[in-house]
């Protein structure tokens, strides 16, 4: 009886092992990889009149490489625009002139930063602000001014034109 119970607590340990190994191995691979390493990113902040559905966490990206993530997000209570803090990887040097954009991966798809390069030989370091954004082009604002005819200017102009005969 004593061999068999024996076996028993060994089997249970090897497959408790094996549960945590693998825990271990998925959790490696939902983080692509990276332990995460404050120090492997500098910040820098963008204001946006609009940031739409951005998330915390959302790519950062220049050519479609993702070069880092969105920290924080809030709210400047003088000017009501959205402040997101970025964290940009420490080997990528950023022009101080780029411009920020928020665009949206497919038609319908998650919200990402893309940094566009500007080209000034001075880099942005930590604690600086890219000056020029653009904000998020809302799809639902999009369709009600194409639905309720906030779009095109030369309509009007074209109903006030007197016909020449």
């Amino acid at each position: 009886m004593k061999a068999s119970q024996a076996r028993l607590d060994i089997a249970v340990g090897l497959f408790l092992l094996l549960a945590f190994a693998t825990l271990m191995v998925l959790a490696f691979a939902s983080t692509n990889g990276r332990m995460p390493m404050s120090g492997d990113y500098f910040q820098v902040k963008a204001r946006f009149a609009n940031i739409g559905e951005l998330r915390l966490r959302a790519p950062v990206k220049i050519g479609g490489v993702t070069i880092g993530k969105v920290s924080a997000v809030v709210m400047d209570p003088t000017t009501y625009e959205a402040i997101v803090s970025l964290d940009i990887q420490k080997s990528v040097a950023i022009p101080a002139d780029s411009s920020a954009g928020i665009f949206t991966a497919g038609m319908l798809g998650d919200r990402y930063i893309g940094i566009t390069p500007g080209g000034d030989t001075e880099m942005l370091a930590g604690g600086d602000e890219v000056m020029l954004t653009q904000s998020a082009i809302v799809l639902e604002q999009l369709i009600s001014k194409f639905i309720f005819g906030g779009g095109r200017k030369d309509d009007k102009d074209d109903n006030n034109r007197k016909d020449p005969l």
